[in-house]
């Protein structure tokens, strides 16, 4: 999902992302974390962050969706990236956004080609793992971005920003526009998607300071990044509660759907919405009145990041080991906890800047 830029972005997203740039924003699944995949896996190699980059690598971007807005400019992102580098970029992956065994099927097929690396936006947390495991055990390293899978399964993830970040700032953008008082829903994507319900936790958390006494969480409804069901969720959101005020979409999907019903409807203007969203899908909705400000990141810069922190990994400048550090463009980066990497900030979009950005 889909602020650093668009494509979904809310609240560190922290785990974060849709986005789909016009049609996902970050599904995932249900945790079902077995204690082998709590802790990041490293490579027993040390890192040398001196080492030059290999050229001539192949590394594979398997996302949630192919053909998907948010992850073509993603993955357009990434293959930038390794031209740039030397190395090859070849894309695969399942036509739906909820298809986990074809993403696990996708994975089997890189590894049995043999690719250097691989950038994966998983579908669900663990069930990816198995397939995972074996791909790093053949010598393959494997970068999660977007979604991410259970922490032993890969040796770094790319997130949209913090997903702590992405959480609460779009609750926040949402409570100023309702004034701090009424009923909020959330429209999410997948009710499995790890990113999805990261953010919608921070939001709960968010939530609970004393400045949001008035603001009441009465529904989170699920969409699965289709945007049919989207659309007829937010339908079915403003019959179930007409006195709602405002819904939180943190899927680049859900939002724009969501403002497509809300813009053809009664309900124009004074039932709020924000999330994750690009600048593309929303400029419309922003210029008629229906949304007044929504956030993302760039995902062609998450893209990037991931085909950038794939070849460092294979380089071995890096393990994915906390407190790592490596440059990607011009820009240094320090592995987290669990060897996560944020990519930034969320940017937030509304009339003043939308004209400024095209994605």
């Amino acid at each position: 999902m889909r602020k650093s830029s668009l494509r979904r972005a809310s609240v560190a997203l922290a785990a974060v992302s849709s986005l789909a740039l016009a049609a996902t924003a970050c599904g995932g699944t249900t945790k079902n974390n077995s204690s082998s995949d709590d802790s990041a896996a490293t490579s027993t190699a040390k890192a040398d962050p001196t080492a030059a980059l290999k050229k001539g690598l192949t590394v594979g971007f398997l996302p949630k969706q192919v053909n998907n807005p948010y992850f073509t400019s993603a993955d357009k992102g990434g293959e930038k990236a390794l031209t740039e580098l030397g190395s090859k970029y070849k894309e695969v992956g399942p036509s739906s956004a909820t298809d986990t065994s074809g993403q696990v099927s996708y994975v089997n097929t890189l590894t049995q080609q043999q690719v250097n690396a691989m950038a994966v936006s998983a579908q669900d947390p663990g069930a990816l793992c198995t397939a995972l495991k074996q791909a790093m055990s053949n010598g393959i390293k494997v970068v999660t971005y977007d979604s991410d899978t259970n922490a032993g399964c890969r040796n770094a993830f790319v997130s949209q920003a913090g997903a702590e970040d992405l959480g609460r700032t779009e609750v926040q953008l949402l409570a100023q526009q309702i004034g701090y008082k009424g009923e909020i829903a959330v429209l999410s994507a997948a009710q499995t998607a790890t990113n999805q319900n990261t953010w919608i936790g921070y939001m709960r958390e968010e939530l609970k300071d004393p400045k949001y006494k008035n603001v009441k969480l009465v529904k989170i409804a699920y969409g699965n990044d289709d945007a049919q069901q989207s659309f007829q969720q937010t339908q079915g959101l403003l019959q179930q509660y007409p006195n709602l005020k405002g819904i939180v979409s943190p899927t680049t999907v859900g939002i724009k759907a969501a403002a497509q019903y809300l813009s053809g409807s009664k309900y124009k203007g004074k039932v709020k919405l924000t999330g994750l969203g690009t600048p593309n899908d929303m400029r419309q909705y922003v210029k008629n009145g229906t949304v007044d400000a929504f956030e993302l990141w760039d995902p062609a810069k998450l893209g990037d990041l991931a085909a950038r922190t794939a070849v460092a990994l294979a380089s071995g400048q890096i393990t994915g080991k906390e407190g790592e550090t490596f440059k990607a463009g011009s820009t240094t980066y320090t592995i987290g906890k669990d060897g996560v990497i944020n990519l930034g900030k969320p940017t937030v979009f509304d009339a003043k800047n939308i004209d400024q950005f095209n994605f």
